[in-house]
């Protein structure tokens, strides 16, 4: 890694590192007074070294973005470890391209925010790095970090293994509101996923809201119901941060983005719609260890087959032993 600047520790801003969505949740919860001292720790306008070391081994990084439209997405970025490089503490470097028609190529433009996720699967490390697109030219693009905080790895499956490399014959399967047969599949063997969400933030040229965040279980603990036409999903969602980041972008703004990952099978399905949460009630009760649920409405998506390829066989998160699975219906 190419030497780093030297930076204070901490948020550098005099205001919040949480926007007006995420301190309502936290104020829900009687935590947004001590979460604005712990957030100005935890949340650093630079990239610590360790930061930019994780991000530069790396084999994959998850990109949130919005389109055209507005919609929400969560993304992959694929590409041998060094594919990431970290010029200096606020920069991230990406050579690599999105899968075939992923709309994270149309979004990769000068000024556009973007979230991501930094995610060492087989040491459980995440990191997320969120900011503004400062150069986008042929299979490279630069991130200028404004946003660098970790994560706990809970819930993280612990595996090896490498992505297929990105080319043009991969083209996806599109996908309608009411999810394919196949994409029904990979959410039942899931174990991993990832949700990207947005505050109304960078609709006005901010980027504190654009982020991208993990989220495991059991195998299917993505629920899928068939309901006018279209396909709900629900999810647990267990002990965290409680930063609530995911769920605060939410409370302003219910476009999202689900990446669900099979393993086994090597597909990866990407799904935009609208998310909302349920915090409480006998849904919530009927799950072991959930503390809240997701829902989100499929609006479309995309399945591109075998891209994940010789992973080795998870090692389940400890945390999940106290959580369980959706009853049976």
């Amino acid at each position: 890694m190419s030497a780093s600047h030297a930076k204070p520790a901490g948020w550098a801003s005099s205001e919040s590192p949480f926007h007006a969505g995420e301190q309502a949740v936290q104020e829900r919860f009687g935590l947004r007074e001590r979460l604005q001292q712990t957030g100005r720790r935890m949340v650093r306008d630079f990239m610590p070294d360790e930061h930019r070391e994780l991000f530069e081994d790396l084999p994959f990084v998850v990109a949130g973005s919005a389109d055209a439209a507005g919609q929400v997405w969560a993304s992959l970025l694929i590409g041998e470890p060094g594919f990431v490089r970290s010029p200096h503490a606020r920069s991230l470097v990406m050579n690599a391209q999105p899968l075939a028609e992923d709309p994270l190529r149309q979004s990769l433009r000068q000024g556009a925010p973007l979230g991501l996720l930094g995610i060492e699967l087989p040491t459980r490390r995440r990191n997320r790095a969120n900011g503004h697109v400062v150069r986008a030219a042929g299979d490279s693009f630069e991130l200028a970090v404004e946003q660098s905080f970790g994560n706990c790895n809970k819930y993280i499956q612990a595996r090896a293994g490498l992505f297929a490399a990105p080319s043009a014959g991969l083209q996806p399967t599109r996908e309608a509101a009411l999810l394919s047969v196949e994409a029904l599949r990979v959410l039942a063997h899931s174990d991993t996923s990832f949700l990207a969400t947005s505050s109304r933030e960078p609709e006005r040229g901010g980027s504190r809201g654009l982020d991208v965040s993990h989220r495991g279980g059991r195998p299917g603990f993505i629920r899928a119901d068939a309901v006018d036409d279209a396909t709900l999903l629900t999810m647990p969602d267990f002990s965290g941060n409680f930063l609530f980041n995911s769920f605060g972008n939410l409370e302003e703004n219910p476009r999202a983005g689900l990446l669900v990952l099979d393993f086994d099978s090597g597909d990866l399905l990407s799904v935009t719609g609208q998310g909302r949460v349920i915090w409480d009630g006998p849904e919530v009760d009927a799950f072991e260890g959930a503390e809240r649920l997701l829902q989100f409405h499929v609006e479309r998506g995309l399945l591109w087959t075998g891209v994940a390829r010789g992973w080795s066989h998870p090692e389940f998160s400890p945390h999940l032993r106290r959580t369980g699975t959706w009853p049976a219906r």
